[in-house]
């Protein structure tokens, strides 16, 4: 073999060899909203481990604004970090050792709470409850979009191989940020 063909194979070995790479080294996470009896991501969020999304929604019995602060770790569990709401609810209220529980703009806090809820089931409220996942300066609405309906709220680790693939062509389900 000479000159241009072994240049050629060369580097199709190498680009194959970066691919392969590129498949096993860790690119971040991917969020993702589905419905429990299956079909098609509603939502499909890209994550960096530690980064937060929330999930956003008014209590049911006394329809006052609730924010649900989560974080995905490197392995793609979901925790709960934060809440705030005006007024402790039904439901609602702190937990002795999970959190501190402060007042921030008007709002009760609790803050500091890192703990591990996993994949979670997620019953989406009808409009007026406005399930809404709010990630990178976007609102999806989930209560308008699937009201009433079990939603997984599930993460999971991708390749940078995957990441790199999505960057370029977008799952039509990931929200653009603007």
């Amino acid at each position: 073999m000479k000159g241009p063909a072994r240049w050629a194979l060369a580097a199709l070995l190498g680009s194959a060899v970066l691919l392969l790479v590129a498949w096993f080294v860790p690119g971040g996470l991917e969020l993702r909203i589905t419905p429990v009896k299956g079909g098609a991501p509603l939502l499909v969020l890209p994550l960096r481990p530690g980064e937060r999304f929330t999930l956003y929604y008014h209590h049911s019995v006394n329809h006052l604004p609730i924010w649900e602060e989560h974080s995905v770790d490197q392995k793609g569990r979901i925790y709960v970090e934060e809440e705030r709401f005006i007024s402790f609810n039904a439901g609602m209220g702190h937990w002795p050792g999970h959190g501190r529980h402060v007042m921030r703009d008007g709002y009760q806090v609790l803050e500091n709470i890192h703990m591990p809820v996993g994949d979670f089931v997620l019953r989406v409220g009808s409009p007026g409850v406005d399930h809404t996942i709010l990630w990178r300066r976007t609102r999806t609405n989930l209560s308008s979009l699937v009201p009433g309906r079990a939603v997984l709220v599930a993460a999971r680790p991708v390749s940078l191989l995957y990441r790199l693939w999505r960057t370029i062509f977008p799952h039509p389900a990931t929200p653009s940020p603007g």
